[in-house]
């Protein structure tokens, strides 16, 4: 766990200062994921880490859509799910969304914009209502908006949290 936690640290560096994860990081995590996990459990530990992995990826890939995430953060959510135990990876997701959702309100707060986030985003709900089409999020897709909440940092301190035995 050691090795994935060097990685998510060099992932928020990347996150923080350039506002993208490579994807030479995120394939170097997931070799480095499976051989860990085919060290730990043979062969089937390369399924394992695709089993953990994959679902919580495909799960995400709808806020990709919409602009909502990022790509890198949703291959290195996925990726990290994959190093985890199968039955630790809904408290993983849980821990790492609710630390994001802190950080968003902490944002918010900090930038005076709630209502504002808040009106968009009803706004957008009600439009998908009653249209029933996804789009791009407003201030999203590529659009730098200053409420944006990097994953990786609570990501990270999912982790964390797990190898300090929360969860």
């Amino acid at each position: 766990m050691a090795v994935l936690c060097v990685f998510l640290a060099t992932a928020c560096g990347f996150d923080y200062r350039k506002g993208r994860i490579p994807n030479a990081l995120i394939l170097l995590m997931a070799v480095a994921g499976a051989m860990v996990r085919c060290r730990e459990e043979g062969v089937g530990g390369i399924l394992a880490f695709l089993a953990g992995g994959l679902p919580v990826m495909l799960l995400l890939s709808p806020f990709f859509r919409v602009g909502a995430l990022g790509a890198g953060d949703v291959k290195l959510f996925g990726v990290t799910a994959g190093f985890l135990p199968f039955e630790k990876i809904l408290f993983f997701s849980f821990f790492s969304l609710l630390i994001a959702a802190i950080f968003s309100v902490l944002k918010l707060w900090k930038k005076r914009c709630g209502r504002e986030r808040l009106r968009i985003l009803l706004d957008y709900l009600a439009e998908f209502a009653d249209s029933g089409k996804l789009r791009a999020y407003p201030g999203s897709a590529g659009e730098k908006t200053t409420v944006t909440v990097r994953l990786s940092g609570p990501v990270l301190f999912s982790v964390l949290l797990f190898l300090g035995g929360v969860y």
